[in-house]
């Protein structure tokens, strides 16, 4: 029974396919077409999947779209008559889009796979609330899913038990956590739906002063987690931006210039409102455990990326075991569409034993995207006539290893692609985070982003309690954890004194390049059964320094989505200031290159990105 999953048309569309319950293949459809949270239908997504399940689309049994287009129509149509004659603009920049393809998914399906078959429509939050329960590690658990909007529902409660999901109840548009966050993260200056993570990286380097007026004046939060928002502050329902004039006089100020230096006030109102979606998402966590009584819990949701307010529900609420998808945005609805026709619309058992036979879950570590043998990549190299090694694999982790004790940078390109947001080792960018110099020189020679920008680490698992205070898997890198107290580096007076982004080039530990201002990193634990040759790296560094910890940042420069392919994984190495790009058995060194034949390119990205 092959199940063809599809999410598109809101933000980052994607395409899973799921074999007699077992995940075959998933992936964004950015990835193929370079454009960042590509909304677009993903044919290309789809043509790798039915490729990696070795099917065509006549082979397709059924497909399942992410959520319901005319109950989202039904809301868009009631909220701009609600606010007429406001809105009007809004209204008639959004039609001709949902009249020519928002509402034809089945057509649309059908003419471009030539599929005759039967196209289920799962409503959207039950598509993350089975992306969440049905691959994760538990015979049963609570479910709690947060994002901005599906068709009504802005978040979503349950549990699941055995190949049973059951919502219990739902906050409804307009209403929603994830807008609220959307909206702070357009007025500080970033683009909502991708520089939330932006907002979140920034907090810590402001002071919550805005706290209070965040709940007297936008927000009633109560003590279940239900909120209502203060809409006469808010924009989104009938206009082309998140928040209105009353807002900008809340907060005596017009939303910030995108690019233009960040302030005080953006710095305090970032961590404003990431403590106050915070504190909603314990009370949610807590409202959801005396509810169902379970001890396991499972995110996913956009808000479920918010891996802080993770890291305080693993560490406060009263769960035993958190566990959250690792596309917990729209992507992860294609296979959470999958998995409910599966186990709720055909009735098949739920067998543990099958989930996690080799990996700690059914996701496999996220490892669900392409792969390119060492013969693809040799040609590839050939044809551009590029310079390299042949590293025998058996020594590939230590010959690499070597290069990272070094302090040199590694485009790092290993089997299958990450499904998610998040590089997990596959498609990754590795430092030494014992180099006080590795955060800056990432985020601005090779990265291309804003400096405050904080990076992560990867972890052996059993080394994970060693470095910082938590005990449990983060296979996904969405938890966040305090670095343990004798590995910080105090501030010295003078230092203490220094504001904002001035912090930055502090060290606050003897891992300085992964550890952030307010002493937290966000974590990847890597088991070999998941990763072995990026398990097997990690484990010869720390033979070499003692330290069992590499700093994992995306493969990609800001704007772009993480590189699929061995072309644009050369591409971005020969762009930027990386050192060494190790693809399969392959080594490239910059040293073996020359200068001349990448600094040119180089300089003309920097000048693309406006920096020094």
């Amino acid at each position: 029974m092959n199940i063809l999953g599809i999410s598109a048309y809101y933000h980052d569309s994607a395409a899973c396919l799921v074999r007699d319950g077992r995940i075959i293949a998933a992936a964004q459809e950015e990835r193929f077409t370079r454009k960042k949270h590509d909304h677009r239908f993903p044919r290309h997504a789809v043509d790798y999947c039915l490729k990696e399940g070795g099917i065509s689309g006549a082979d397709v049994d059924l497909i399942a779209f992410y959520d319901k287009p005319l109950l989202k129509f039904e809301r868009l149509l009631e909220t701009y008559i609600d606010y007429a004659p406001r809105g009007i603009k809004s209204f008639l920049m959004a039609m001709p889009l949902w009249l020519r393809e928002k509402l034809w998914i089945r057509e649309q399906i059908e003419e471009r796979f030539s599929y005759k078959g039967k196209v289920l429509f799962t409503e959207h939050h039950e598509s993350h609330a089975a992306s969440a329960y049905f691959p994760s590690p538990f015979e049963s658990a609570a479910v709690l899913t947060m994002d901005g909007v599906g068709e009504w529902a802005t978040s979503s409660y349950g549990y699941g038990k055995g190949n049973e999901l059951h919502l219990l109840g739902e906050l409804h548009f307009p209403h929603s956590l994830g807008l609220l966050y959307s909206a702070f993260t357009y007025y500080t200056g970033f683009k909502v739906n991708s520089g939330e993570y932006k907002v979140m990286g920034l907090a810590p380097y402001g002071e919550p002063r805005y706290v209070q007026k965040i709940l007297d004046e936008l927000v009633d939060l109560r003590e279940d987690g239900s909120l209502r928002l203060n809409m006469k502050y808010f924009n989104y329902c009938q206009g082309l931006t998140m928040t209105n004039s009353e807002f900008d006089r809340l907060f005596e100020g017009k939303p910030r210039k995108p690019e233009s230096a960040l302030t005080e006030r953006d710095m305090d109102l970032a961590r404003s409102v990431q403590e106050v979606v915070e504190e909603a998402m314990l009370r949610m966590a807590r409202h959801v455990h005396r509810e169902t009584g379970e001890k396991n819990l499972c995110l996913a949701g956009g808000v479920a990326l918010n891996c802080v307010g993770n890291g305080r529900i693993l560490r406060e609420a009263p769960f035993e075991n958190v566990w959250i998808q690792p596309a917990a945005g729209d992507a992860g609805g294609s296979l959470g569409a999958c998995l409910s026709v599966w186990y709720q619309y055909l009735n098949n058992p739920r067998d543990l034993s099958e989930i996690t036979s080799d990996h700690a879950d059914a996701m496999r570590g996220a490892y669900l995207g392409p792969s390119f043998s060492n013969e693809e990549v040799q040609a590839f190299l050939d044809t551009t006539g590029a310079k390299y090694t042949r590293v025998n694999h058996a020594e590939l982790a230590q010959v690499v290893a070597r290069h990272l004790a070094e302090e040199r940078v590694v485009g790092w390109f290993q089997g299958r692609m990450e499904f998610g947001p998040r590089a997990l080792g596959a498609r990754s960018i590795l430092g030494d985070p014992r180099s006080p110099r590795m955060q800056s020189q990432m985020n601005l020679k090779i990265k291309y982003r804003e400096s405050f920008r904080p990076f992560a680490p990867s972890v052996l698992r059993e080394r994970v309690s060693d470095y910082f205070e938590m005990d449990a898997d983060s296979p996904y890198m969405l938890l966040v954890a305090p670095v343990r107290e004798h590995l910080r580096i105090e501030m010295t007076e003078e230092q203490q004194k220094l504001f904002g982004i001035e912090r930055l080039n502090v060290p606050r530990s003897t891992i300085p390049a992964i550890t952030h201002v307010d002493y937290s990193a966000r974590i990847q634990t890597v088991r070999r059964e998941d990763n072995a040759i990026y398990y097997d790296l990690i484990a010869e560094f720390e033979r070499l320094t003692g330290c069992a910890v590499l700093v994992n940042t995306s493969f990609n420069v800001r704007g772009e989505p993480i590189v699929c392919t061995p072309e644009q994984a050369y591409t971005c190495f020969m762009r930027t200031e990386m050192d060494c790009l190790v693809m399969g058995d392959f080594l490239l060194d910059k040293r073996d290159i020359g200068e001349a034949l990448f600094t040119d390119d180089a300089a003309a990205w920097q000048e693309e990105f406006q920096l020094d």
